[in-house]
């Protein structure tokens, strides 16, 4: 069971002229309502890697909009998501954002009792009811699928299965050997902008002259390539300087490649936006995510990770600070910059301007995430 798809009202004409979206769209709770209820309870989103959760019984809480979610690694090694809810009385189970089930998922309330795979196999003195079967109970299932090591959720009623919603993705990454890696480094950020911003400035290198002077020295801004160009996937790359290694501090860095990258890809980094919350980056030697939670239309949190090659991870000295404080300084550029976005957009003097013809991929975005809250 998921929750029920819900109408809204949301009046598109009223909010779109014909070459740009309205200040609307940045501004008003209630688009961020609908956004809420016709992009978030009905998309594949975005919530973490599977090695957060690394051992049977290992479980993490998901604050996705209203609901708690309990996602948890089965005795089985497989990972499955609940509603934090119990089918007694509606009890919320869990209240710690992440620990360990040493074998069963019990409510606090009467005890009810629940395998790890969400079957019911113990309710006190149930047996007293009539007509009562504990397999008439099990905990209500979240749609959850894993792609390269991440994991992602999705709330509706009847998903779109997560094979067809991310086929320009299967496989394309396969030379990174992604589900190896292991995040060595988080960290979180609370920005005063509206999520798509975020998205947008992510998807264009306009600014980067400007606002990423140390980024500019080791990528030209103008050398972005894009491969993925419409939908929910956006991006491509962008080349370093010849005597560049990797985006690091200094350009340098004595980690080898990532699995099978080799030729010119030792020579890119791959930037894609999974819509709606996942930016994704990918270099030769390391991988790097960020997990975009809207908070509020005006207020967004962050969570960056960078994951690397064991094998690199567990050799003396290694030290991903230079990626790290590369990348933290980046992201603090972007994130004011969204922010003085925000205030400007929340003006009513403010009339949005033609996109350059290097802004493509937020015309792209534009156009995929209209076609989204166009669908009731």
């Amino acid at each position: 069971m998921a929750i029920a798809e819900r109408q809204t009202e949301l009046d598109l004409d009223a909010l779109v002229r014909p070459d740009r979206v309205h200040r609307r769209l940045y501004t008003d709770p209630a688009i961020f309502d609908a956004e809420m209820r016709l992009i978030f309870e009905r998309t594949w989103v975005f919530i973490g890697h599977e090695t957060e959760i690394p051992r049977p019984g290992d479980y993490m809480l998901v604050q996705l909009i209203n609901e708690s979610i309990i996602v948890v690694k089965g005795r089985d090694g497989v990972v499955r998501a609940f509603f934090n809810v119990c089918r007694h009385r509606g009890t919320r189970i869990c209240t710690e954002e992440r620990g360990h089930f040493s074998g069963s998922i019990q409510c606090p309330y009467h005890a009810w009792t629940y395998g790890l795979d969400g079957q019911l196999i113990a309710a006190r003195y149930m047996q007293q009811t009539k007509g009562f079967d504990k397999r008439d109970y099990p905990l209500h299932a979240v749609a959850l699928a894993e792609w390269e090591g991440f994991l992602f959720l999705n709330l509706a009623l009847e998903s779109e299965p997560f094979e067809h919603a991310f086929a320009p993705l299967i496989g394309k990454f396969r030379a990174w050997h992604m589900p190896e890696l292991r995040a060595a480094r988080r960290i979180e950020y609370d920005v005063q902008a509206n999520w798509k911003l975020l998205v947008q400035n992510y998807s264009e290198c306009y600014h980067c002259s400007l606002i990423h002077p140390a980024l500019a020295r080791l990528s030209p801004p103008t050398s972005g390539r894009n491969d993925l160009f419409k939908g929910p996937f956006l991006g491509g790359y962008m080349t370093m300087n010849d005597a560049v290694d990797s985006m690091t501090i200094d350009g340098r860095t004595a980690r080898p490649p990532l699995g099978e990258v080799a030729g010119a890809e030792l020579n890119r980094v791959y930037y894609y936006s999974l819509f709606p919350n996942m930016l994704l980056s990918l270099h030769p030697d390391y991988v790097m995510a960020h997990t975009l939670w809207p908070l509020a239309i005006d207020r967004t949190h962050i969570v960056c990770e960078w994951f690397f090659d064991p094998v690199t991870m567990a050799r003396p000295g290694f030290d991903p600070s230079d990626a790290i404080e590369f990348w933290d300084l980046t992201n603090r550029q972007d994130w004011r910059v969204c922010e003085l976005s925000q205030l400007g957009i929340s003006s009513i003097a403010y009339t949005p301007g033609p996109y350059a013809q290097a802004e493509g991929l937020l015309h792209a975005f534009d156009q995929d995430y209209l076609r989204v809250m166009g669908e009731t």
